[in-house]
């Protein structure tokens, strides 16, 4: 995503160093004019319309030509909901894909997002994220949510007995935040980690990492007493929820 001798090499130099800065990936990435910076966006009072230029990370879904999106600059993430998009369009925000949104910020349980009915405008360059480790921030919010919607990673987490509302559940992963689903029927799954001993709830969101995933697949396995790795993206609901995408047994 992201120089002959003497006179060639040094041109070539620079159209290497003016073509990642078009792209974003480690370099200038200039908005156009009346395009907000992250800065400007965050400063931004909910439900006021913003504008903003960003990258598609990874599509969550697509429905009746809505598509909800987790993007990301190199200063900051914007989750995307429920943005007008056509079916054709949808197929085009491949990972890395530039785009401009037009829409209005709104807060839902803490969750910063662009809300629903948000346009979306196809540009030219392309940026993946990398996986920012947040591990550290996990016992400080007022640190971690900076990174909301953020592509993110947590090292050395040992899985824990679901636990909610003080209640056990006798397992390391239920279907459902009460395990009230199934992997028949898609649903969500929900598992608790720990890391110096305090305990987090992280979920693999079906719409974004379906039953027929490899990390749904892996979570499902996951056993009370594992070491893990994991990677996904810091959403945010009454706390942090990252949804997870990856998960790695140690």
């Amino acid at each position: 995503m992201k120089k002959t001798i003497a006179l060639t090499l040094t041109l070539a130099l620079v159209l290497s160093l003016t073509a990642c800065g078009k792209s974003g990936d480690g370099g200038e990435d200039k908005k156009s004019e009346g395009v907000m910076t992250y800065a400007e966006y965050m400063d931004a009072a909910l439900d006021s319309e913003v504008v903003i230029e960003t990258y598609v990370q990874a599509k969550q879904s697509w429905w009746e030509d809505k598509a909800t999106l987790y993007t990301q600059d190199k200063d900051g993430a914007y989750f995307i909901y429920s943005a007008v998009c056509s079916e054709a369009d949808y197929d085009k925000l491949t990972p890395g894909t530039k785009i401009k949104v037009t829409g209005y910020k709104t807060e839902w349980s803490g969750e910063v997002e662009v809300a629903e009915g948000a346009t979306i405008e196809i540009l030219d360059g392309s940026y993946t994220a990398p996986a920012t480790d947040v591990t550290d921030l996990l016992a400080n919010e007022t640190e971690l949510i900076k990174h909301q919607n953020q592509f993110v990673t947590f090292k050395g987490m040992t899985v824990e007995t679901y636990e909610k509302d003080g209640e056990s559940y006798d397992c390391a992963v239920v279907y459902n935040d009460d395990n009230s689903g199934s992997a028949a029927d898609n649903n969500d799954l929900y598992f608790n980690v720990s890391k110096d001993g305090q305990t987090y709830t992280f979920c693999v969101e079906s719409y974004l990492c379906d039953s027929s995933t490899d990390v749904y697949k892996a979570v499902e396995n996951l056993q009370v007493g594992d070491t893990v790795d994991l990677e996904g993206y810091l959403y945010w609901y009454n706390g942090a929820n990252p949804h997870i995408t990856s998960v790695t047994v140690k």
